[in-house]
């Protein structure tokens, strides 16, 4: 989704949580500096490995560690995304993700660990966490993207692929580089938080509307008969 057909959207989700466009920029003009010293991954090699490929994309919701537990099978061929705090019930299955989608709220040491082994993290920088750029971004040695809320154009080293939370990000960015076809596991919208969705367990009524919003970010995708959500 390009920046023009994201703007009406990103400005109704401004409204809906108050939140403002300013820290928006803000937090992108520092993920932006921060990532000059970086060993930055091209957009090219993401689109190489996601392309005509069957994507998974993990969210954080109550079913995602057993429903890793018992699809292991189907993810050994399988291109992994995971969003944010997810990274962490992966890894205790001992698997790597392949691209790491998060806001830097989930447990960090786990993404520096699989960053370390090779994954590539996108990093996405919103009016919210400020400090968390600042204190985690030097700490990533290996590839890395970064992505921001607002117009991406006046940022050398930031994109926007559409999508809001960690989850529904994940999806777009699959969407966006062509996956043949996206597979969702741990994505629950029943009104209840999974373990794995670190920060804002402290504010419940804040993660089930965005939990709202994630779900009609998925249903706008052009392409939604190819992603697939796994039970």
């Amino acid at each position: 989704m390009d920046f023009e057909n994201w703007k009406p959207i990103y400005t109704q989700i401004l409204k809906d949580f108050n939140f403002s466009k300013q820290k928006d920029i803000e937090a992108a003009e520092i993920l932006n500096d921060l990532l000059k010293k970086k060993n930055l991954t091209s957009i090219d090699k993401i689109k190489d490995i996601i392309q005509n490929k069957d994507v998974v994309v993990f969210g954080a919701g109550p079913s995602l560690y057993t429903q890793i537990k018992n699809h292991l099978d189907f993810l050994k061929d399988k291109l992994l995304i995971t969003a944010d705090g997810s990274t962490s019930a992966v890894l205790k299955y001992k698997i790597k993700p392949d691209i790491i989608v998060t806001d830097l709220d989930g447990k960090i040491s786990d993404q520096i660990k699989s960053n370390s082994a090779g994954s590539i993290v996108i990093i996405h920088a919103h009016g919210d966490n400020i400090s968390n750029l600042k204190n985690y971004v030097p700490k990533f040695k290996k590839s890395i993207i970064g992505t921001t809320q607002t117009n991406p154009a006046r940022f050398e080293n930031l994109y926007n692929f559409g999508g809001f939370t960690d989850g529904d990000r994940g999806v777009f960015i699959a969407d966006h580089f062509k996956a043949k076809n996206i597979f969702l596991i741990g994505f629950d919208f029943d009104n209840k938080i999974g373990k794995y969705s670190f920060s804002e367990k402290k504010n419940k009524r804040t993660k089930l509307k965005k939990l709202k919003w994630c779900k009609y970010l998925l249903n706008l995708l052009n392409n939604r008969k190819k992603i697939i959500e796994i039970s």
